[in-house]
């Protein structure tokens, strides 16, 4: 059995998480075994993502599960195209270009997408990951 394997279970006979988390995950761990030895995607090849997920796991307890359709995603890039000058000056004060975004092509958007993966690990125990499925 991995030590991923038994956490899961042990966090589920603690009633941490409910059976249908432990399920979610168990399965989200076969996938990822099952995806090293998937044929990797061709370049141009079509990309069939319809979430973005957030998962932060604190240790002390915290969890946070986030999914964002990507059809929102899309919408807002689309949206971003159409703000007032003012709003849009107000954003790229923050740091924020939505110019770059919305001429981003959608084939483009989905392909940085897809290899979008974010795995942070904490020394104390905190794990963030950032992926797209």
């Amino acid at each position: 059995m991995t030590e991923e394997r038994r956490k899961i279970l042990e966090m589920l006979s603690e009633g941490k998480i409910t059976a249908e988390d432990a399920e979610r995950l168990l399965d989200r761990i076969e996938a990822g075994a099952s995806s090293a030895t998937k044929t990797p995607r061709k370049p141009g090849e079509k990309c069939k993502l319809k979430w973005l997920l957030v998962h932060v796991d604190g240790n002390d307890g915290d969890k946070v599960n986030v999914r964002v359709p990507i059809s929102l995603i899309r919408t807002g890039i689309k949206l971003g195209a159409i703000l007032p000058p003012g709003a849009t000056e107000r954003i790229r004060a923050s740091g924020f270009d939505l110019n770059d975004l919305h001429q981003l092509a959608d084939e483009d958007l989905m392909e940085a997408l897809a290899d979008l993966q974010v795995n942070v690990n904490s020394e104390d125990g905190d794990t963030v990951r950032v992926y797209c499925e």
